[in-house]
């Protein structure tokens, strides 16, 4: 069991690296979703591919983000016609944390967006300055992923003052 702080690139080797290796699920949380690349394979990927793949591996994918992504995003997420299908998005302009949980045995919680700027790999001079908590203390990430799942199930629905900015809310 062990729970750390990573900073800047630091992010991308011990939060994204790990999807790659996810064999059951892999949920993620973000404010803001770009079409992030990242080294896959022997060459620089849209992230969508390795996402993927893990789809054609039947690993369940959930993305939870507060806003519709860019241009470059949806043109990606065109080209894996398998993630239509196999990767649940929703959608809650609420949403800022950030969090990615592998398989339930590893989570991240921070300031970094699902973007090249944030988890990806910009240089070290053009990236965010980040940081976050990587665990994999059981009662950690299970906290991470209650919170995640309330919003997922869509538990503040009902009461929430913010659905005139909702364009596609979860119940």
């Amino acid at each position: 069991m062990s729970t750390h702080l990573v900073t800047n690139e630091q992010l991308y080797k011990q939060v994204i690296e790990p999807v790659m290796q996810a064999n059951a699920f892999v949920w993620i949380g973000t404010a803001d979703l770009k079409d992030l690349h990242v080294y896959h394979k022997g060459s620089v990927q849209s992230f969508l591919k390795v996402l993927d793949e893990l789809a054609k591996r039947k690993v369940a994918i959930r993305l939870l983000h507060a806003k519709e992504p860019g241009g470059n995003f949806r043109n990606s997420f065109d080209k894996y016609p398998v993630l239509w299908d196999n990767m649940e998005r929703q959608m809650c302009p609420r949403v800022h944390f950030k969090h990615l949980v592998v398989d339930g045995h590893l989570a991240y919680t921070g300031s970094a967006n699902l973007t090249g700027a944030g988890l990806g790999i910009k240089s070290t001079d053009t990236r965010n300055f980040e940081s976050g908590i990587v665990t994999t203390d059981p009662q950690f990430i299970e906290a991470i992923m209650n919170q995640f799942d309330r919003v997922w199930m869509g538990k503040y629905c009902k009461s929430c003052k913010r659905r005139d900015f909702c364009s596609d809310p979860i119940v």
